[in-house]
Parts: C-alpha cells; sequence; structure tokens
C-alpha cells in the first residue's frame, strides 16, 4: 500500500510529520508518490534537518526567490523544497507567517511538513516548544521506529527520554517495551502535543517488516487506537517501494438482534446454544475472542432480555424502534447511528450465526487493514457469507435507503471496491430461522 492511501491524503491538505524515526523519509517518499501521480507538491519544514537531506529533493527554491519562482517550479519538477536558509550543514525552513501566505499564492495540490526533529533516534518526547505545527495544518503524522524495542530508555536511544521517565516512572535505562511506544504516540502532552484541535492524526509506525515484529506493531496499534483522537495507525517501512503493509483502524461489530423470529415462532436469539449461553451470548463472545473495539447489539423484540444479556457481557445494545414493521435495514441504521465518529468500519454481524469464528472475524478485519477493500465479505463455496465489513463512506448512503431498501443495493452498487475473503468453513452462511435450521446448527457445532 502506498502512503497517501494510507494516509487518506486529499487535495488541499496540509501534512505535519511529528515524532522520530523516519519523518523526513516519509515526507519524500510521499511527496515522490504525489509527483508521480501528477500532483504538485510542495515541501518545507519549522525547523531544520541535515543538508544531506535536501539534495534528495527535486528542486528548492527560497522565499527570497519569489513566489513565481516557486509556481514555475512545480509546474517543470511537480515536488519543490521551500528553505530559507542555510547555516552550519543545517537547512532552515522559513518563518511561521510565511506558510498561509504561500498557500493563499501559489496553486499547489498539497503542502508537506517536518514539523520536528530528534536528532536521528527512533522515539522521541517533545520539550516544550516542541512540535512546530502550524495552525494551518489538517493532518498530522506522529512517526515512531519500531528499531527503538529493546534499546534503553536514555538519551543516546530516545529523544528526551527523561520526559516519558518523569511522566511515566519507567526506570532510566530500562529496556523499551511495545506498550510504551503506544503511551508516548498517544499520550497528548507527549506525542499528540500542540496537534491543532481540527487535524485528523494518523499515526505511522516504521521500520517493520513481516513476522514477529509485525505482530508487535499490531499490538502497539491497538493500544494507540485506545485514544480516539487518533483515526488510524500505518504500519510497514517509509523507504520500502510498498511502504504500508496494514493500517490498523477502529472498527465496530454491529449485531443485528431485533428480529420477531415469525418463523421460528419464539425469539431465536435467546435460545440456548450451549449449557451456559444463548444464541446472542455465544454471537457476543465470539465477537470479543476476535478483538473487535466495539460491538453494539440492536434490540428490539424482548429487548429488555436481550440487552441484559449483552451489556452483562460488557457490550452496547441501542433499540430498533421500527422492529416490528422493518426489515434488516432498519436495524443496521439503528446500528449505524448510534456509532461514535472515531469508528472507521462496521462489521454487520447477523444475530442467528452462532457459528461465527473468531478466525473468520480476523480474516475479514485484515483484508480491510491491508487495503484490499474498502467493503469485504467472507466467501465459502463461491457464496457470499457474513459477517460483512462496510466502511464508514458508505454509511450516508445506507442510512438514506428508503423503507423498502436493503443494505445489498449499496454493496452491489460498489462490488468494484468490495474484496472477497475466501473461508474454509461453511459457518458464515449458516443462520437460524426454523427449528430444523437451529437443530442442524448446533449439529454442525458439534453440540448434538
Amino acid at each position: 500500500m502506498k502512503l497517501h492511501q494510507a494516509f487518506d491524503i486529499a487535495r488541499g491538505d496540509v501534512v505535519a510529520f511529528i515524532g522520530a524515526g523516519g519523518k523526513s523519509s516519509t515526507l519524500f517518499n510521499l511527496g515522490h508518490e504525489l509527483a508521480e501521480m501528477g500532483w504538485r507538491v510542495v515541501a518545507t519544514t519549522t525547523t531544520s534537518f541535515g543538508l544531506d537531506q535536501l539534495e534528495l529533493m527535486p528542486y528548492a527554491v527560497t522565499p527570497r526567490e519569489g513566489m513565481g519562482t516557486l509556481a514555475m517550479a512545480l509546474d517543470e519538477f511537480r515536488f519543490v523544497f521551500v528553505y530559507d536558509e542555510i547555516r552550519a550543514e543545517k537547512v532552515y525552513g522559513p518563518p511561521l507567517n510565511f506558510i498561509p501566505r504561500m498557500l493563499d499564492s501559489v496553486a499547489s495540490d498539497v503542502l508537506l511538513i517536518e514539523a520536528d526533529s530528534a536528532g536521528g533516534r527512533p522515539l522521541k518526547a517533545p520539550f516544550d516548544h516542541e512540535p512546530v505545527i502550524p495552525p494551518e495544518t489538517s493532518l498530522v503524522v506522529p512517526i515512531a521506529s519500531l528499531s527503538v524495542l529493546g534499546q534503553e530508555l536514555d538519551d543516546e536511544h530516545v529523544y528526551n527520554a527523561q520526559a516519558i521517565i518523569d511522566r511515566y516512572g519507567f526506570g532510566e535505562g530500562q529496556r523499551v517495551k511495545s506498550p510504551w511506544v503506544a503511551q508516548v504516540l498517544r499520550d497528548e502532552m507527549l506525542g499528540l502535543a500542540r496537534v491543532p484541535d481540527n487535524a485528523r492524526v494518523v499515526a505511522l509506525l516504521n521500520q517493520v517488516s513481516e513476522g514477529y515484529l509485525r505482530g508487535r506493531a499490531r499490538l502497539i496499534a491497538r493500544l494507540i487506537l485506545r485514544e480516539n483522537r487518533v483515526g488510524s495507525v500505518a504500519i510497514g517501512s517509509a523507504r520500502a517501494a510498498d511502504p504500508v503493509i496494514e493500517v490498523q483502524r477502529p472498527v465496530a461489530a454491529v449485531v443485528l438482534a431485533a428480529g420477531m423470529s415469525r418463523r421460528m415462532g419464539q425469539p431465536k436469539v435467546l435460545l440456548p446454544w450451549t449449557r451456559k449461553m444463548t444464541i446472542i451470548e455465544q454471537i457476543i463472545t465470539q465477537l470479543i475472542l476476535a478483538r473487535v473495539d466495539q460491538i453494539t447489539v440492536v434490540t428490539g423484540n424482548r429487548a429488555g432480555e436481550v440487552r441484559r444479556l449483552a451489556t452483562t457481557r460488557g457490550v452496547e445494545a441501542v433499540h430498533n424502534p421500527h422492529y416490528e414493521t422493518g426489515e434488516m435495514l432498519s436495524s443496521l441504521k439503528a446500528g449505524l447511528a448510534a456509532m461514535p465518529p472515531h469508528i472507521s468500519a462496521a462489521l454487520v454481524v447477523l444475530g442467528d450465526q452462532p457459528r461465527i469464528q473468531p478466525k473468520v472475524i480476523n480474516q475479514v478485519l485484515m483484508a480491510y487493514a491491508e487495503g484490499r477493500g474498502s467493503i469485504v465479505a467472507p466467501r465459502f463455496e463461491k457464496q457470499r457469507g457474513h459477517p460483512i465489513l462496510i466502511d464508514r463512506r458508505y454509511w450516508p448512503e445506507i442510512m438514506a435507503l428508503p423503507d423498502d431498501g436493503a443494505p445489498r443495493d449499496v454493496i452491489n452498487k460498489y462490488r468494484k471496491e468490495m474484496a472477497f475473503v475466501d473461508v474454509d468453513t461453511d459457518s458464515i452462511l449458516g443462520d437460524v430461522d426454523t427449528i430444523e435450521d437451529y437443530i442442524e446448527q448446533r449439529r454442525r457445532a458439534g453440540l448434538l
């Protein structure tokens, strides 16, 4: 996956890179990606960096050369760096008040800013005056390199290590652990210091390859996302041709458990599945085992009993007031309307599919994280099943569907954006509509 995809870059963005362990390489790689797409890319710094890095830029100008020179350079090179002066082998950026004037005067598509310095270390805590993020910034990318794991917590390996020691009580010289990286990056006094209130935040865990380190990075990303201020966490290596191997985002499960169960003749979600659990409890348990970020159960028929079973397991419940006359769509609308703004996608889970498996859920989530599709569905022997993941960008169209519509109307409209995950179990197809279905599903689960 390319950086512009992982960061969801849009024309007009002002992007500030902060933190440590790959700011310059991320800025350079992203700039080249966008320039190759035909974008007009301006880059600068609000701090300074080494003169050798300036030589990596296609072209560089100073404000003294005038806005016309910058515009002509963009016409020719597409990717231009703006700096103020060079002193003692260091390149210094223009004053902050130059940035809004440049944005108003030059027709560029995106502005990339290195807004922090870390002295080449892989992790940092800022001093009081850092980072220097312009108020015009629309996207902030906090960065840390996972090469810091196992290194000593001291100023040789961590920029301003004392600030981390003072805030969390870690011992100086202790080996840096995965949760520490997450704590620093998600902390509004450290990794998120001085981030403008209206800016999006996408963190980057850099210098991550396949294997064990990718697993550690995924754990760190999940911990970072406990802070709702961070929209997503990209994982990869900024210098690679395809720099991002996955993007972790908060995903919520919407469990549709409001139906009247007319064919069953009794509320199917309340039927016993095992000796200790009902069908709805079994489904919630599997979602918890899959570590889904948030679980919301949509209630309707026998709402009080379903809500009690859900909340007992620590998940949320929302009521569908139209459950008697509405179809699946009304329940999905109720679930989506209850989603907090930081949730990126919804995993639509049927409330009568008790053989749902954490393995399948994780396969769907991983396909989404790897950018294979913005709608993801499992498939068994060429048959599409549930749960289906739907990115937030499609929710407005689902919410606007008429009462006689169905979620598949939107899903089928965007088939080109859809990814299928082939699985080795028919559990994605089996639901419980009749007593015969119930007996058969329990038999397939080995419960009879």
